[in-house]
């Protein structure tokens, strides 16, 4: 699978997410989802795969990180994704909290 249908999957950008800037072991990375392992483990075999990703084995555990070089431009398109959703969690966060502050004054 390429790397742009790999990404297609919102749980394999979530993971992608999770794993930018540090490495997580599997287990790590399937706790933050409402799937079993066993799905999670699928995700990761993809990106995997498509070169997304590496991984590194100690033991019996496995820890992955995003191989940002490898996606060369796409790396910088899933960043401006990423920017533009917090950018838009302030706006309405910061919208919430003036409104609420306009009903205190308005009581």
């Amino acid at each position: 699978m390429d790397a742009v249908r790999a990404v297609a999957e919102p749980r394999r950008r979530e993971i992608l997410r999770l794993v930018w800037d540090s490495e997580l072991s599997a287990g790590e990375i399937a706790e933050r989802f409402d799937v079993t392992f066993g799905a999670v483990s699928q995700h990761l075999k993809v990106l995997r795969e498509s070169g997304l990703v590496t991984l590194r084995q100690d033991g019996k555990r496995r820890f992955y990180r995003a191989d940002r070089e490898a996606m060369g431009p796409l790396a910088d398109y899933l960043q401006s994704i990423w920017a533009t959703k917090l950018d838009t969690l302030a706006a309405l966060a910061e919208a919430a909290e003036r409104s609420e502050k306009s009903e205190r004054i308005a009581q």
